[in-house]
C-alpha cells in the first residue's frame, strides 16, 4: 500500500485566504428590447423555446384527458324500426313460447324441476326443510333462502357466470308469500336456481320453475306461483320477450301471481309506461299465468301417477 506524505513546509497554521468570484449575467443579448411591439409572454416564448414546447405538451395532454360526454341511445336494428316488423322467432305479439316442465331432475335434492321456454333453460333444486343454523335467532316460522346463479356458458359473452343477487332477492319475494312458513318452524328451506342458458325472460322462468320444484319437494303452499313478463317496444306490447327483444325494449313489466287465489306476489315495472299500456300488459300477464298454471298442474299429476305405477 502506498502512502502520500505531505511536506511539513506546506502545512501552515493559518487558513487559506477566501477567494470571492463574482459572475454577472446579462440577459440583454437574449431578450428583445422593451421597445419591441411583442408582449412579455411572446418575448419569453421566443427567448425560451423549451418552455414554450413544454407548455404546449401540457395543454395537449390536458385537452386529451378531458371530454364532453354525449348521451348515447341504442339504435334499433332495421327489424324493429320497420312499423310492420315481426318477431324474430315468428311468434305473435301476444303469444308465449312453448313451455316444457319436468320434475325430479336432481336425485339428491328434496325436490327439483327443469323448465325450458324456447332457448331459456333453468333447473331448480330444493333442499329441506332442515334445521336452521345455530347462529340464527329462534323463530316460530320457517325460513326461505333463495339463490340464483348463471353458468359460465349461459350468456352470449362466455365466462361471466356468477350469482345474481338481484334475481335472488326478487325470487325470494315472489315465493315467500306463497309458502306456508308456519308449517315448518325452526327450519330452513333452500332454493337453488341455475340458469343453464339465457334466452330472455330469465326471472319469470326461474320463479315458475322454483314454484314447481317446491311443490315437488312437498313444501306446503297456498298455490303455485307463475310468472310472465311483457316488454314495451314502441307502440307494441310483447309477451314473453326473448333476449334480443329485451335489449331494445322501452319498458318491462313482470308479474308473479297465485292465479287460483287472485293474488299478486310480486310486480316489477321498469321504463316509461302509460296507464292504458300498464292495464293491457297486466291483463296479458294474468291470462298467460292462468294457462301456465294449468300446464304445471298437469306436470305434477303426471309425476304423481307415474310414481304410483
Amino acid at each position: 500500500m502506498s502512502h502520500l506524505s505531505i511536506p511539513k513546509k506546506l502545512i501552515t497554521k493559518n487558513p487559506l485566504p477566501k477567494i470571492t468570484i463574482s459572475l454577472s449575467l446579462s440577459l440583454s443579448p437574449i431578450l428583445p428590447s422593451p421597445t419591441d411591439a411583442t408582449t412579455t409572454h411572446e418575448r419569453l416564448s421566443l427567448s425560451f423555446p423549451y418552455l414554450n414546447t413544454k407548455k404546449n405538451q401540457l395543454m395537449d395532454a390536458k385537452s386529451a384527458s378531458t371530454y364532453s360526454p354525449n348521451p348515447t341511445r341504442k339504435t334499433k336494428p332495421p327489424i324493429f324500426a320497420d312499423p310492420d316488423w315481426s318477431r324474430p322467432d315468428s311468434r305473435g305479439f301476444h303469444h308465449c313460447r312453448p313451455a316444457f316442465f319436468r320434475t325430479g331432475a336432481v336425485n339428491s335434492a328434496s325436490g327439483s324441476a327443469y323448465a325450458e321456454f324456447g332457448n331459456t333453460k333453468v333447473i331448480v333444486s330444493v333442499f329441506g326443510p332442515r334445521e336452521s343454523k345455530k347462529a340464527m335467532m329462534f323463530s316460530d316460522i320457517g325460513r326461505l333462502n333463495c339463490n340464483v346463479s348463471y353458468t359460465t356458458f349461459a350468456t352470449p359473452v362466455r365466462g361471466q357466470g356468477s350469482d345474481h343477487k338481484e334475481h335472488s332477492s326478487m325470487l325470494h319475494k315472489a315465493l315467500e308469500g306463497a309458502i306456508i312458513l308456519e308449517s315448518f318452524p325452526k327450519t330452513t328451506v333452500d332454493v337453488f336456481a341455475l340458469v343453464l342458458e339465457s334466452g330472455g325472460s330469465d326471472l319469470p322462468v326461474v320463479i315458475t320453475c322454483a314454484s314447481l320444484a317446491l311443490a315437488d319437494a312437498g313444501i306446503m303452499m297456498y298455490d303455485l306461483v307463475t310468472s310472465v313478463s311483457v316488454s314495451c317496444l314502441g307502440k307494441n306490447l310483447l309477451i314473453d320477450p326473448i333476449l334480443e327483444e329485451e335489449s331494445y325494449q322501452d319498458g318491462s313489466l313482470t308479474i308473479a301471481c297465485m292465479r287460483s287465489r287472485y293474488e299478486v306476489t310480486q310486480l316489477t315495472i321498469t321504463g316509461e309506461w302509460s296507464t292504458p299500456n300498464i292495464n293491457e300488459a297486466m291483463q296479458l300477464c294474468l291470462d298467460a299465468c292462468s294457462k301456465l298454471g294449468n300446464i304445471m298442474r298437469s306436470c305434477l299429476k303426471e309425476t304423481a301417477s307415474a310414481s304410483q305405477e
